[in-house]
């Protein structure tokens, strides 16, 4: 019998005396055979196709071969994947899995694939907030702005006591001449300033942002339309908001009072500040010297500034000793001596607010929220919201499926890496569709507990 030769055929070094060869002719496999998951996820939710409600197509339906909910499908699901560039699409549109997904296993045309390659999403990421003849997509902002904190409020089967809202901003550093780039001092380079809300683990904002503002520019307008619409929903739920000092400003403080919302910012030190715990500095040092540990001491009064507040506000300082040196801090806050006392205030409340960091990181690290390369802010806020919606899927296989497993605190990049990368045979025949995956994937308890929990949850 004649035996086939292969061009392509990799040599490795020999094994227990046999030789060791590769090709790719391995057939339709993938290596996102966990993605699955993440098709489930959508279904519970629905979040692919409300994001796509948000797009409105007036392209000519005779011609059209991706339909928009499949465009926008597979850039989220690209990107909860690990595909960060448009590019990667060019391969990813062949990729069983990636059809699957999308619902779709053959195309139209002949000279088509399944799913869209990198010039089609191009167009779509490109789409204006007004349908041109050149860009016949388009979007409407406060409709993925809205979707964002209603996928948060479906989320929760009663409405809770009370929650904290978190907001940052941070650096979305460039490396082009993007529309709106500005150096920024304190990161040292050129960047966005993108304002994030986050309730716990939930993404509620992402709103990019030149970097020649304050910090806290249009925290405001942002925190009225998200406390309306939560209103809207949870009337008797009390809302607390929480932030570095950077958005202790008097216009944001006097909204909160006025709207009935708590909040508690860091304040950041002066002299007069410093002044005020000088007492409670010198305690702290004094037993530092004495223990060889860091102490701390805090401070409860009321304070205002010369010119700049409205009204006194309570102020809680914290004198802490360490390393030798004073370090003293500062919050401000609505929140009253009775319901928190100082030490409790500071120490459990507002450091918890670090978490957050973690969370932007999850954004900009593992779903690539800062690959703002596009020549327009309105196209780099599009990307923004695509890595938004991302985390959210993400986010939501964490919080529905992996409750109960060691994948319940994991960042978005570990789940990706052990749950969804997955190499696997596919074959299809008319009646079925086999996903053959690896029999030693070493989490496959974990998937089968996050199959379970998400055929609970199926339309």
């Amino acid at each position: 019998m004649p035996t086939d030769c292969i061009t392509d055929l990799f040599g490795f070094a020999r094994v227990e005396n046999r030789e060791v060869v590769a090709s790719f002719d391995g057939g339709t496999i993938t290596s996102d055979a966990g993605a699955l998951l993440l098709g489930s996820t959508d279904r519970a939710i629905r979040l692919i196709d409300r994001f796509a409600a948000c797009f409105r197509d007036q392209r000519c339906p005779e011609l059209i071969e991706h339909e928009v909910v499949t465009l926008v499908g597979q850039r989220v699901f690209g990107i909860a994947l690990g595909y960060e560039d448009l590019n990667d699409h060019d391969e990813l549109r062949h990729d069983p899995v990636m059809a699957l997904l999308a619902g779709k296993l053959q195309a139209r045309r002949r000279d088509c694939a399944p799913v869209a390659g990198k010039s089609t999403l191009n167009r779509l990421e490109l789409s204006r907030s007004v349908a041109t003849r050149y860009h016949k997509i388009s979007h409407d902002g406060a409709a993925v702005e809205k979707l964002l904190v209603d996928v948060f409020l479906n989320a929760h089967a009663r409405a809770p006591k009370q929650i904290i809202l978190d907001l940052d901003a941070t650096d979305d550093p460039l490396h082009g001449h993007q529309e709106g780039r500005f150096f920024h001092g304190y990161y040292d380079c050129y960047c966005y300033l993108p304002l994030y809300v986050f309730c716990g683990h939930h993404l509620l904002a992402a709103k990019l942002r030149r970097s020649n503002i304050d910090a806290s520019a249009g925290a405001v307008e942002e925190i009225a339309r998200l406390v309306g619409q939560i209103r809207a929903h949870w009337p008797r739920t009390r809302i607390l908001l929480r932030a570095d000092s950077g958005f202790a400003r008097e216009e944001l403080m006097a909204w909160c009072e006025a709207n009935k919302v708590d909040y508690l910012f860091g304040l950041a030190r002066n002299a007069r500040l410093v002044g005020e715990i000088a007492a409670e500095l010198e305690e702290a040092a004094a037993h530092s010297r004495k223990s060889g540990k860091p102490q701390r001491r805090f401070k409860d009064f009321l304070w205002t500034t010369r010119d700049s507040w409205s009204a006194r506000r309570r102020v809680v300082g914290k004198a802490e000793h360490t390393g030798g040196e004073a370090n003293p801090r500062f919050v401000v806050t609505s929140l009253t001596s009775d319901e928190h006392a100082a030490r409790r205030l500071y120490e459990n409340i507002y450091c918890a607010r670090g978490d957050m960091e973690n969370r932007i990181k999850e954004c900009q690290g593992d779903l690539f929220a800062d690959r703002t390369s596009a020549a327009s802010m309105q196209a780099n806020q599009l990307r923004l919201w695509f890595a938004s919606m991302a985390y959210v899927l993400l986010c939501a296989l964490r919080r529905i499926a992996l409750k109960h497993t060691q994948f319940a605190k994991a960042a978005c990049g570990t789940i990706r890496l052990k749950l969804l990368k997955i190499g696997a045979l596919v074959r299809i025949s008319v009646r079925r569709i086999k996903i053959a995956m690896a029999s030693g994937c070493p989490y496959q308890r974990e998937f089968a507990a996050a199959h379970a929990l998400l055929a609970q949850r199926a339309p």
